[in-house]
């Protein structure tokens, strides 16, 4: 796992795009659960650092209402969209993302 931000920079229900080994990376901070996923929503590519977050799981592309499961990726109104997510590891104030 490499290091991608420190908790303190993703406030509470919020989120920030940081570069991770030269790759763009979401983080989420959905009831202080930390997700990581693609920047772009998989349907049309809508940045989703507009997206919102309704509850502690899923993040809704602002676009066209996709819904995504934050955990899986999986958007279950389309299956065949599923967003890229990485595993993360909170490791003291870090936030430690599983790029493989």
């Amino acid at each position: 796992m490499v290091f991608a931000a420190k908790v303190s920079e993703v406030p509470l229900w919020g989120k920030k795009v940081v570069t991770v080994e030269g790759r763009e990376i979401l983080l989420v901070n959905a009831k202080g659960n930390f997700y990581a996923c693609e920047t772009e929503c998989p349907h049309q590519g809508a940045p989703l650092s507009g997206a919102l977050i309704k509850d502690a799981e899923h993040l809704t592309c602002q676009r066209h209402g996709y819904r995504f499961n934050l955990k899986t990726g999986a958007c279950n109104e389309f299956p065949e969209y599923t967003l890229l997510v990485y595993p993360t590891k909170i490791d003291g104030d870090s936030i430690m993302v599983e790029l493989d």
